[in-house]
C-alpha cells in the first residue's frame, strides 16, 4: 500500500467510516458520514451538527471532521484499503450495503489522534513528499462539490424555515431569516436592520400574504444568489434587473431558470455567445446554479416581483439592498470581474471602484438589444483570461 493510500486508511478508521465506489459506477457512501447516496448528490452536513444528507436524514450528529471531500479511489485501491477490515466470506455487494453509523469515541486521546490527521494536512503531507495522486481536475472537483453541498445546505436551511412558517400558520418568513450564508451576513452586517430595509421586509410580507397575486421567486430562493455564492469565493458578477415573471421560472439567480423550463430568449443568446466565445455547447437547460457555485454571483438588481408584472416591485428597497452589495464587494474585495449587459446594469459601474476591480459592459442579451453589441462581446473569455492573469482559477462556463 503506498504512503497516499496508507493517509487515507488511518484516516477513515480515525472517523469510524470507508467510504467504497466501484470503479465507472455512480453509486457511493457519502464521503462525509456514510449515508449511501448517488453520487451526483451530496452530503450537506457540516462540523457539529445534525446529518442532511439526501437519504435517511437521520437526526444524528455526523462523524465526519471537516468540510474535506475525498476524490475517489481506483477499484484496486479501495481492495487494498478494505482488506485491512473485510474477512474472506464478504462479497462485493456486501461492500456497497448501507454503512452503520457509528458515533466517534469522545476520550481525549483519540480526538487528539483526529485532530492529528486532518484530511487537508494530510493532503499537504502527501504533496510535500511527491506521492500526492491528486489531479489539479480532481481538486476542482473537490472544491466544486464542497461549495455545492454548501449551497444545498443552505437551500434546505431556507426551505425548513419557509415550511415551518407555514405550519404554523404565519404564511412568511422574515427576509432576515432568509440570507443564511454566513460570508454574506458578516459582510452585510446590520444592512437589513436599517430603516429603508424594515419598510421593504414590510412591504414584501404584505405581498406574500396577501394571496392573490403569486409573487417570484418562491421564499425560499429569495436570496438565491447570495446563499449560493458566498462572499469570499465572488470571482465575478453578472448583473440581471428583476426576476423572470412567469409561473415557474424565477430561482433568484439573475438570468437562470429551473432545468425543464424553456428559455427565455435573453438566456438563449448568452448561450449563442458562450458557444461562439469559448465555444461551449448549447445546453438543453437553463438553470446556472453551477456557474453560481464556482464563484459566478447572479445578483439581479430587485429580487421578487408579481405575476406577470415586471418591474412591479421596483423601487420598493431592493435597488438600495443590492446597491450595498455591490458596494461591499467594490470595497472589500479585490479583482472582481463585473458583467453589466444593457443600461440599467452599466449604471451601476458608478459603485465599482474601477481602480480595484474589472468591469466588462455590453449590450443586454435580449432579443431587442442582442445585436446592437452584445454579440461578439466575448466576455466569457476576456473574464477567464482576468482571473488567470491574477492566478485565479477560471469559469468552467460549460453546463
Amino acid at each position: 500500500m503506498n504512503g497516499n493510500l496508507e493517509r487515507w486508511a488511518v484516516q477513515s478508521f480515525a472517523m469510524h467510516r470507508i467510504a467504497v465506489r466501484s470503479k465507472g459506477s455512480e453509486f457511493s457512501l457519502c464521503w462525509k458520514c456514510n449515508c449511501n447516496i448517488w453520487f451526483s448528490d451530496n452530503c450537506y452536513c457540516f462540523p457539529g451538527e445534525h446529518c442532511h444528507c439526501a437519504i435517511g436524514d437521520s437526526k444524528e450528529l455526523c462523524v465526519h471532521l471537516s468540510e474535506w471531500l475525498w476524490p475517489p479511489l481506483e477499484i484496486s485501491d479501495k481492495f487494498a484499503v478494505l482488506g485491512l477490515t473485510m474477512s474472506s466470506s464478504k462479497t462485493l455487494m456486501d461492500l456497497f450495503q448501507p454503512a452503520k453509523r457509528l458515533k466517534l469515541s469522545t476520550s481525549s486521546d483519540n480526538s487528539k489522534l483526529i485532530q492529528s490527521i486532518s484530511p487537508k494536512s494530510l493532503i499537504a503531507a502527501s504533496d510535500s513528499d511527491g506521492t500526492s495522486t491528486v489531479t489539479p481536475q480532481q481538486k476542482s472537483r473537490i472544491e466544486f462539490n464542497k461549495f455545492l453541498a454548501k449551497s444545498k445546505r443552505n437551500l434546505k436551511i431556507c426551505n425548513q424555515r419557509v415550511s415551518k412558517s407555514k405550519a404554523e400558520g404565519v404564511g412568511y418568513v422574515k427576509l432576515e431569516e432568509l440570507l443564511v450564508e454566513e460570508t454574506w451576513l458578516e459582510a452585510l452586517t446590520g444592512e437589513l436592520q436599517k430603516p429603508y430595509a424594515k419598510q421593504l421586509c414590510e412591504f414584501v410580507e404584505k405581498e406574500i400574504c396577501n394571496g392573490g397575486v403569486p409573487i417570484y421567486p418562491p421564499q425560499h430562493l429569495l436570496f438565491n444568489a447570495l446563499n449560493s455564492t458566498p462572499f469570499d469565493r465572488v470571482k465575478a458578477v453578472i448583473l440581471g434587473q428583476d426576476p423572470y415573471h412567469g409561473p415557474g421560472q424565477a430561482m433568484g439567480l439573475s438570468f437562470s431558470v429551473p432545468e425543464g423550463v424553456k428559455l427565455p430568449s435573453s438566456l438563449l443568446n448568452i448561450f449563442k455567445e458562450l458557444h461562439q466565445d469559448v465555444g461551449c455547447s448549447i445546453p438543453s437547460h437553463g438553470n446556472l446554479e453551477r456557474w453560481a457555485v464556482q464563484g459566478v454571483l447572479l445578483l439581479n438588481t430587485v429580487l421578487t416581483v408579481r405575476n406577470h408584472q415586471p418591474n412591479s416591485h421596483a423601487k420598493k428597497g431592493w435597488e438600495p439592498f443590492t446597491d450595498a452589495v455591490i458596494k461591499t464587494i467594490s470595497r472589500k474585495r479585490e479583482g472582481v470581474v463585473f458583467l453589466l449587459w444593457g443600461n440599467s446594469a452599466r449604471e451601476k459601474s458608478r459603485l465599482i471602484d474601477e481602480t480595484k476591480h474589472h468591469i466588462l459592459k455590453a449590450a443586454h442579451p435580449s432579443g431587442l438589444s442582442a445585436n446592437r453589441g452584445f454579440f461578439g462581446c466575448r466576455h466569457f473569455s476576456q473574464t477567464n483570461k482576468i482571473l488567470d492573469k491574477m492566478g485565479i482559477s477560471p469559469i468552467d462556463w460549460q453546463l
